[in-house]
């Protein structure tokens, strides 16, 4: 199965450690839709399915805020676990070594897409 790429917002809509943006993917290339975020950290787009390593319930703790207040880490606003915005790695909490799955997302010609099965 060829990958193919989907818009999803502007690379200007995305600050450093600033809200991120949610979009919705076909987990697996299945149906429904699974939930799914992208944030800018240090310059660099990075992607995940908006799930909790600890139990499947999404991140932000209002649409789009996924940093904590120090904005160095994303959240998980029902459990408090913290994850490495670069790889999504656990670092403390409830997500009990279990980080965030990745999703392939990328910049080009100042917009951000991400990688459809």
């Amino acid at each position: 199965m060829v990958a193919r790429e989907r818009l999803i917002c502007a690379s200007s809509d995305l600050l450093d450690g600033g809200p991120g943006v949610r979009f919705e993917v076909a987990e697996n290339g299945y149906t429904p839709l699974a939930p799914a975020f992208a944030v800018r950290w240090r310059g660099r787009v990075y992607g995940y399915l908006n799930r909790c390593g600890h139990v499947p319930v999404e991140l932000d703790w209002q649409p789009g805020e996924f940093f904590d207040y120090s904005q160095q880490y994303l959240i998980c606003a029902t459990h408090g676990a913290l994850y490495d915005p670069a790889s999504g790695a656990c670092l403390g909490g409830r997500c009990e070594r279990r980080g965030l799955k990745p999703w392939p997302v990328f910049e080009r010609d100042g917009n951000v897409y991400c990688e459809e099965n």
